[in-house]
């Protein structure tokens, strides 16, 4: 850039807002992100995440940092199982070796190794946005809870679904995708829960009734498998059912009514959790969603483009957003013509990816006689790859 001393902010360190601030360093450019987190593991984090080649593993790579997530990483965690609430197997996948399409890791885990690879006090903790205020000329006035305020040539919206960031360039707001789920977990699941292990293996386990409710499995580190059981509802759903979110016992009994058609075995998989149920929803924004390009601000990750989880996009995306932002911010002679040529991008990028998988989130939930299979994993995994090149020729011959 023709300015070499930008006021920067980025607003969130989840893993898009930490990519994007890993990357604009590696380019000599400096940052401040806030977050409204005390520390960069002062609340769970959430669940596993499988990067993929073609999105993921292109941003640690331009964050110099795809070695290290390899090496924490677990291939074996791609393998699949899709079962129907009896527990009969309908179709598997494990991946082979060599096979890194897709890999996974915590959530925790990726959060901490993006943080530990920026310059000390790049992040600001325990500041939680009130309020963005433009300044004109591109300016904008942020305003954090406590009272502190700062000025930026650019602020960076990577703060996910409730943005405060994104009314400055859209009024889109988040839609509940009629699906909510009860977070759980299980601890020491080889020696404690070994049936659960069994049913899960090494990865994912996905099962549905074909009539609105499932249940999703994750195999974590550390000997955690993380549970989503899922059903159609209104977030209000306990009110109507009479449940106490509070109490464990009482979603269980509740659980337990309306899992009373799955066998002994999948039942298992709904009311032995450790711990409290979390509850939780489905939400996204209306997809593909674009703006009018608004001087000296922009968005990156589900502040962006909510969607459901299905196919395991949001994630991905979100980090090669940060990293291809922070690239143009790099190459452009002016903020204004690196966000515009980022937002380009993006849009192109998410739009057919965010309708896909809230259209997958609604099949799998639908009431139908045929049972919903999942994509072929091990073609997704050769288009995971043959993208991932394709990227990285088209990236070479603009740059050339």
């Amino acid at each position: 850039m023709t300015n070499n001393t930008p006021r920067i902010c980025v607003v969130g360190a989840g893993p898009a807002g930490l990519t994007c601030a890993r990357v604009l360093q590696g380019n000599g450019i400096g940052v401040t992100v806030y977050d409204a987190d005390d520390a960069v593991d002062s609340r769970d984090p959430g669940g596993t995440l499988d990067l993929h080649a073609d999105s993921g593993q292109i941003a640690l790579a331009d964050a110099g940092l795809l070695d290290a997530f390899m090496a924490q990483a677990r291939p074996e965690g791609q393998a699949k199982a899709r079962r129907d609430h009896h527990g009969t197997v309908l179709a598997e996948f494990t991946p082979g070796p060599g096979d890194e399409a897709a890999p996974e890791i915590d959530r925790g885990r990726l959060r901490r190794l993006l943080f530990d690879h920026l310059r000390p006090g790049t992040v600001r903790w325990g500041h939680r946005l009130v309020r963005a205020t433009p300044l004109g000329h591109g300016g904008h006035r942020l305003e954090f809870e406590g009272g502190t305020t700062v000025e930026a040539d650019l602020v960076i919206g990577a703060d996910g679904a409730w943005s405060k960031v994104r009314p400055l360039v859209s009024d889109a707001a988040p839609q509940h995708l009629g699906v909510c789920f009860l977070d759980a977990r299980f601890d020491e699941v080889d020696s404690r829960h070994p049936e659960v292990a069994g049913i899960v293996g090494a990865g994912h386990m996905f099962s549905n009734d074909n009539d609105g409710r499932a249940v999703i499995l994750q195999r974590n580190g550390d000997g955690v498998i993380r549970g989503y059981i899922a059903f159609r509802a209104a977030p209000d759903w306990h009110v109507g059912a009479g449940v106490d979110l509070t109490d464990r016992e009482s979603i269980r009994s509740h659980l337990a009514r309306e899992f009373g058609h799955w066998s002994a075995a999948m039942r298992a998989l709904i009311v032995r959790n450790d711990g409290d149920y979390v509850p939780r929803s489905f939400w996204a924004l209306p997809a593909p969603l674009t703006w009018e390009h608004v001087p000296g601000v922009t968005l990156i990750g589900d502040a962006a483009h909510l969607m459901a989880p299905f196919g395991g996009h949001g994630a991905n995306l979100a980090m090669l957003d940060g990293a291809e932002l922070a690239h143009a911010v790099s190459r452009a002679t002016g903020l204004d013509e690196a966000v515009a040529q980022y937002e380009s991008g993006m849009f192109a990028r998410s739009g057919e990816l965010a309708v896909s998988s809230n259209e997958a989130l609604v099949r799998f939930f639908a009431t139908t006689d045929e049972p919903h299979l999942p994509p072929d994993p091990e073609q997704e995994h050769r288009d995971y790859l043959a993208r991932a090149e394709a990227y990285r020729q088209e990236r070479a011959r603009r740059a050339g």
